[in-house]
């Protein structure tokens, strides 16, 4: 267990010596010329009651955002489907729930858990707070993995949302363990916190026990009608410090790049999986905000003489 100043020194480390290890560690536990595909499906859009200052669904927010009811199941597999043809082995689906309620919409997600599932893809949902025995419900329809990021440090946290304490946040990873769910869990770089504040929250994923297997690195994207609409962007070296900080402190975590790649070039990109990202989502849209796409993926693992994680050699 490393403590915050432990973090920070390696966050601080020379950048060619902070590559290297990052780099070196990266190796040691993976393929460094794999990447996993993964999609992000946004399953119901919009209208959601909390007031996350960097998030366009907030229903407090007038973002233009189009608000759309959770979709009929055989549209999600279908999107499923398509994504399973362009390599993706993990299908995320996402609702603009605060939590999760026993209900008809409930069981229509357990339903597409279920359809993707047999499929052969990694299952993932990410729908808001819920509790052990909804967890343990995902499960047996073979979800494989919950999303519920901690976004930033616990004092940051609270300055950016005000409809949720941190520790719920802690409460249903805590309860998706005792399913037995794999944990997905990271955050957002760029919403206007310190360098503190960032190895803070590097630190909270370190007392987890144990580690997240999936730990997604997202770069905000500004919307306008939130609050972090005029917020200016982190310099990419700042943002690759993080990948390869998270990489040295979670060896064996996938990285993943998510957000924000549209206002990245293909030199930090490539820099990113040097530095330990091993795992990107692809796709026009993520949840709501602009994404590459996969032709550009595509052609620049291609470039890089890198490959799709899982696709025939």
């Amino acid at each position: 267990m490393k403590t915050v100043n432990e973090i920070r020194a390696i966050h601080d480390l020379p950048f060619p010596e902070l590559i290297y290890r990052a780099a070196t560690a990266h190796r040691e536990n993976w393929d460094p010329t794999d990447i996993q595909f993964c999609t992000l499906d946004s399953i119901k859009t919009g209208a959601c009651p909390e007031d996350c200052a960097y998030c366009p669904q907030s229903a407090r927010y007038n973002t233009g955002l189009k608000i759309e009811p959770l979709k009929d199941v055989k549209s999600v597999l279908e999107g499923a489907a398509a994504a399973k043809g362009n390599g993706s082995t993990r299908y995320c689906m996402g609702a603009a729930w605060r939590e999760v309620k026993d209900d008809k919409n409930f069981d229509a997600v357990l339903e597409m858990v279920r359809g993707v599932s047999d499929m052969g893809m990694e299952v993932c949902v990410t729908l808001g707070m819920l509790n052990a025995p909804q967890a343990k419900r995902l499960k047996a329809a073979g979800c494989k993995v919950y999303n519920h990021n901690i976004d930033s440090s616990k004092d940051f946290y609270e300055t950016i949302i005000s409809t949720r304490k941190f520790d719920e946040r802690l409460e249903t990873i805590q309860a998706v363990r005792e399913a037995n769910l794999e944990v997905c869990c990271g955050g957002i770089i760029g919403m206007g916190e310190t360098i503190d504040h960032r190895v803070h929250f590097l630190h909270e994923l370190t007392e987890m026990e144990p580690a997240p297997e999936s730990i997604p690195i997202n770069h905000l994207v500004p919307v306008e009608g939130t609050p972090l609409a005029d917020i200016p962007p982190v310099p990419p070296l700042e943002f690759i410090r993080m990948i390869a900080t998270a990489r040295i402190l979670f060896p064996k975590s996938r990285i993943r790049l998510s957000a924000g790649r549209t206002a990245m070039s293909d030199e930090m990109q490539a820099l990113a999986f040097f530095a330990g990202a091993n795992s990107l989502f692809t796709g026009d849209k993520l949840l709501t905000t602009p994404n590459p796409g996969e032709s550009h993926d595509h052609r620049l693992l291609e470039a890089l003489g890198m490959r799709i994680e899982g696709a025939a050699v």
